[in-house]
């Protein structure tokens, strides 16, 4: 299955689950889209429930089936709970972070500004939006990138970032100082779900 690139709006009415994490796909029209989206009500099954749930957080970090499966199953391989390693493997993909650092307005958007090879880290140009990046990386733009006018406006844009990481915004280069705590990542989220998904 190839990523979806259609409407994100629509997915995100959907699930009921703001994809930008900013609430505005709901502001408006909070109910599914389609000219049945007001009055549905019907039951979701068990199964169901765990499915919306892997959906919301697959198509939030922009993944495909595939490459969201390969990262569960790192995930479960390694020490401590599978669910909040998910999380974590996913907030340290290159892309996530250059979302989170204010380099591009969305996810979408950062992962073109990485594709097009704009981004270094630590000092080496990356092009790979699904880099794992360690605890202690800096992550910096490009010299021949530092005009390039969507980074910019997007840093203009930004008004808060996650306490970790850290970002100058003059150097335009940040550090990830850390593996982010479950209580700083979305708490819309409910991991053990995807968790109960894959292990059924």
């Amino acid at each position: 299955m190839a990523r979806y690139t259609g409407p994100a709006y629509k997915k995100a009415r959907r699930l009921n689950f703001s994809l930008l994490e900013n609430g505005r796909e709901l502001a408006r029209r909070p109910y599914a889209p389609g000219m049945h989206g007001v009055d549905r009500r019907k039951k979701i099954s068990e199964y169901g429930v765990q499915l919306q749930e892997k959906q919301k957080v697959r198509l939030m970090y922009g993944l495909t089936e595939k490459q969201f499966h390969k990262v569960f199953d790192h995930a479960s391989r390694m020490k401590g709970v599978a669910g909040e390693n998910l999380l974590r493997l996913l907030e340290s993909r290159l892309d996530n972070l250059v979302y989170r650092m204010g380099l591009a307005k969305t996810r979408r958007a950062a992962r073109q500004v990485v594709n097009h090879g704009h981004i270094l880290v630590n000092g080496v140009k990356v092009n790979i939006p699904s880099y794992q990046v360690k605890p202690g990386d800096v992550i910096s733009v490009k010299e021949n990138s530092l005009e390039h006018k969507a980074i910019k406006e997007a840093l203009e844009a930004t008004l808060k970032r996650c306490a970790y990481v850290e970002f100058d915004d003059k150097k335009m280069s940040g550090t990830y100082v850390r593996y982010p705590d479950r209580s700083e990542l979305n708490q819309e989220i409910n991991e053990s779900l995807i968790v109960e998904f894959y292990n059924r």
